[in-house]
């Protein structure tokens, strides 16, 4: 039976503690923080909520710009998202989670049944691998859908409508957005990089002239480890998924300096690694053969003896930079390119030490419009810790799983992470599509080991 309608968004979220919060910061005063709720009162003013509101969905929209009416409905995997689904899942986040606690009516019933994308407790909708079905509703109707929901946030934040919980749902709503503008741009990669021209999202993109300068190499970086805390305060925001902070203990060990660079993909590649089941995880193997891997996802390896290869990203098709952070690699790869250099990946609790004194905005994000991993610049100090954050996401050999005292929030909102906790592998740092102030020392994003069409990547690890 067809769902035309979905429950009220007050019924799917009874209770308050719904919406995950905080920020690395202060240490935790005991082994295990206590379990948090959602911040009691925004850290914002409602002007300056809504001037991020707005500039958060102008973002979302201008990333769709170059694409053409056509580019937005395609979907070659299941696991990349048509663009016009993203543009209009995110409005149905706002609308079901926050306009629905001041009692707003949904601009058509309808969407919840398309557009919701996992939320059991919202009811039916569409499988995941038939969204790219959905020439209906339009992209214009989907416009106009982001263009209502917004002028509804707008008035409410004016009107001084929007309590503290609802603001709080407010912030993770545009928390959710930027996952998505990421998702956005990793799945039009999907899309334009499966046509049979190749065609370039952006060809004016900044790109490097100095192919094959030698830039600084990875070194070894020396932690003595300890009992450290690790996870998110309670204060600040933060996903449900990075709290409460804890203890752990962590052994000495050592961390390269800078991520896996295609010069070390390409030595593997030549020295058999994709051949060498030495290398891989039982399940890494099967992988390798079944979907027939012989280089990092996107690549295009020269015939002949050269060792070269070609490789496509949203600026189009170019040479493989030696020098540049390898990316489109899954943990399968990860893990086995880690095995060949005589290393392991880092637990995340190792790089989360690692990261713990470094600026988390400080790195190749997205608002630096380059949209690819940039190479080391020459003349970096080798010793010093660098591309942790922006870049590339790194693999770490931690499962994903909860954190001790972690509890699944009530209502709808529960299902945000928590229901992951898998068969997926931790991830950390963010990478070049990520917006810049989006992640912090203790996020978590998670994959399954197989994924690779998003930014990932490689660092490696060894014990001391």
């Amino acid at each position: 039976m067809r769902h035309t309608g979905q429950q009220p968004a007050r019924d799917l979220e009874r209770g308050r503690a719904t919406t995950p919060a905080g920020a690395p910061g202060a240490p935790a005063s005991s082994a295990t923080s206590p379990v948090t709720s959602p911040v009691t009162s925004p850290v914002t003013s409602p002007a300056s909520s809504l001037a991020r509101y707005l500039a958060v969905r102008r973002r979302s929209v201008a990333l769709c710009a170059p694409l053409t009416v056509e580019d937005q409905l395609v979907q070659p995997m299941a696991d990349a998202s048509p663009s016009k689904w993203h543009l209009a899942h995110t409005s149905w986040f706002f609308e079901a989670f926050v306009l629905g606690l001041v009692g707003e009516a949904s601009f058509d019933p309808a969407f919840g049944f398309l557009f919701n994308s996992y939320y059991e407790a919202a009811g039916p909708r569409v499988a995941r691998a038939r969204r790219g079905l959905l020439s209906r509703p339009s992209l214009a109707r989907v416009l106009a859908y982001r263009e209502a929901v917004d002028a509804q946030v707008q008035a409410a934040l004016t009107a001084g409508a929007l309590d503290d919980a609802a603001r709080t749902r407010l912030e993770l709503g545009l928390a959710h957005e930027e996952q998505h503008q990421e998702l956005l741009l990793t799945d039009i990669k999907v899309v334009l990089g499966t046509q049979p021209l190749l065609p370039a999202y952006r060809a004016e993109l900044p790109r490097p002239v100095n192919l094959g300068e030698r830039h600084p190499a990875s070194r070894w970086r020396a932690f003595e480890g300890g009992v450290i805390e690790v996870g998110a305060p309670a204060a600040g925001f933060a996903f449900d998924n990075e709290r409460p902070r804890h203890r752990a203990l962590v052994p000495p060990f050592a961390l390269a300096t800078r991520p896996v660079c295609n010069r070390e993909v390409l030595a593997f590649i030549a020295d058999g690694g994709y051949r060498d089941p030495r290398h891989w995880l039982s399940d890494g193997w099967h992988a390798v053969q079944a979907q027939q891997w012989t280089a990092p996802m996107y690549w295009e390896l020269s015939p002949g003896s050269d060792g070269g290869a070609q490789l496509y990203e949203l600026a189009g098709v170019r040479p493989v930079d030696p020098d540049e952070p390898a990316c489109h690699l899954s943990y399968y790869e990860a893990d086995a390119l880690a095995r060949w250099a005589g290393a392991r990946l880092p637990t995340e609790q190792e790089w989360e030490l690692a990261a713990a004194a470094l600026a988390p905005d400080r790195g190749n994000f997205a608002d630096d419009d380059r949209l690819h991993p940039a190479a080391a610049a020459p003349g970096a100090d080798p010793g010093e810790l660098a591309q942790l954050f922006g870049d590339v996401w790194e693999w770490t050999s931690s499962s994903y799983s909860p954190y001790p005292g972690f509890r699944t929030l009530g209502g709808a909102l529960g299902e945000y992470n928590g229901k992951f906790m898998s068969g997926q592998q931790v991830l950390r740092g963010g990478s070049c599509l990520t917006p810049r102030g989006h992640v912090r020392a203790s996020y978590r994003n998670f994959f399954p080991p197989a994924a690779r069409w998003q930014m990932t990547g490689v660092r490696l690890a060894t014990d001391r």
